[in-house]
């Protein structure tokens, strides 16, 4: 083998663990060093050695361990030259003990589960929240987060770094909630997890990695972590029924509009029995709430609205916002009427001005209340309000539909 072949060899191996393995990686060494950053730095410098020293010497059994092996080596180093007082001597010879430690895969703690608890702790807004997430244990770099924000590389940049100067000056611990505090900072994290699934879902691939799927590995990660919980087996139905349908959204985003035969049945069938499992444990939140309505949509040929109104009706007691309300008026109005559904959305035509979805609900059931010139500026504001192409392109056909 060549020195070429050789080097490339090592960095694709390198490029595999990292692409498999930094969440786990970058999570156990904050666990250990308290110190986001500093494991992240630690961390780049550890595969920076990995292609010297992988070149020399081969890629090793456990290139994981290595790698944690490593920048706890060099986290140690830089601590001691530094002379933190705050890292005491027992802190230090835990490290010293982790260094010299088992670090096979199989040995390496699985501290996820506190990372999410930490970037999800209550003290940082929702949307630093997603970006510590996405970073932390999804990997993206700093533009493919700008790019789900649709905001630019320098400020969310500044967001992480001071999210994670938050966590650290805040003495915000890597740890798992008690049980009082277990269910509000689990809210916390699931809903994290959800902002990440609907960003990718109105993104698409414009980000450059598929959110959708980082959301549901997430779901799948916290329900391997944590199982038998409700709500995030509620959490993993919600996105396994949405995502299920995937195949067939271009052909609108509607349900009616969807060919059924596109759908992911077997996606779909494990998230149907997950909401009913979830459900079964007498524990009802909202993620359980939000899936049984999912299922709702999808379980027959067609949507059974008065159990859906009746669901979101319950959902209210936790969650009273105005897209929730909008939601209670789309399915009141298949219900009772468009007059209905057109009255209850009058009582948010402010608060959800900005709101596309508004916006296209109201069009239609204005087209069925006869409305076809209030139907068509619906229709337009709400095309104008339109994330993507494809969510426009969508909207346009659907006025073409429903106006002749």
């Amino acid at each position: 083998m060549t020195s070429a072949a050789s080097a490339q060899a090592v960095a694709q191996a390198l490029a595999c663990v990292m692409r498999e393995d930094k969440g786990r990686l970058l999570s156990a060494l904050a666990y250990r060093l308290r110190d986001i950053s500093l494991a992240e730095d630690m961390l780049q410098e550890a595969s920076i050695s990995a292609l010297s020293h992988w070149g020399r010497s081969g890629v090793p059994n456990s290139p994981q361990g290595w790698l944690l092996r490593v920048a706890l080596r060099r986290a140690i180093d830089r601590i001691r030259a530094a002379g933190r007082a705050a890292k005491g001597q027992a802190d230090m010879a835990m490290l010293a003990e982790d260094e010299a430690g088992d670090t096979s895969p199989e040995a390496i703690p699985d501290a996820r589960l506190r990372m999410m608890f930490a970037c999800c702790h209550p003290a940082l807004e929702p949307k630093s929240q997603v970006a510590l997430t996405l970073r932390v244990i999804c990997g993206l770099t700093t533009a493919q987060i700008s790019a789900v924000f649709l905001d630019n590389d320098v400020a969310i940049g500044q967001r992480i770094s001071r999210s994670k100067a938050k966590i650290t000056a805040a003495g915000i611990g890597f740890a798992i909630p008690d049980a009082a505090a277990w269910p509000a900072r689990l809210q916390s994290v699931l809903t994290a997890v959800y902002l990440i699934f609907t960003r990718g879902y109105a993104a698409g691939p414009e980000v450059g990695k598929d959110l959708c799927q980082e959301a549901l590995f997430l779901a799948r990660l916290l329900a391997h972590l944590a199982p038998n919980t409700p709500e995030i087996e509620g959490s993993l139905a919600l996105i396994l029924i949405t995502h299920a349908r995937a195949g067939a959204r271009e052909r609108g985003a509607l349900i009616a509009d969807q060919d059924r035969n596109l759908w992911d049945s077997a996606m779909l069938a494990e998230g149907l029995d997950l909401v009913t499992t979830a459900l079964t444990r007498g524990q009802v939140g909202p993620f359980q709430i939000k899936a049984a309505i999912a299922a709702c949509h999808v379980r027959d040929s067609a949507p059974d609205w008065l159990q859906i109104a009746a669901l979101i009706g319950t959902l209210l007691r936790f969650e009273d916002t105005p897209v929730m309300r909008l939601s209670l008026a789309v399915a009141l109005g298949e219900v009772q009427g468009a007059q209905a559904a057109l009255g209850r959305m009058t009582a948010l035509e402010e608060t959800l001005a900005d709101y596309g979805p508004f916006h296209a609900a109201r069009a239609e059931f204005l087209v069925r209340a006869g409305d076809t010139l209030a139907a068509r500026m619906a229709y337009a504001r709400a095309m104008n309000l339109a994330e993507t192409l494809q969510d426009r392109a969508v909207l346009a056909q659907r006025q073409s539909d429903m106006i002749r």
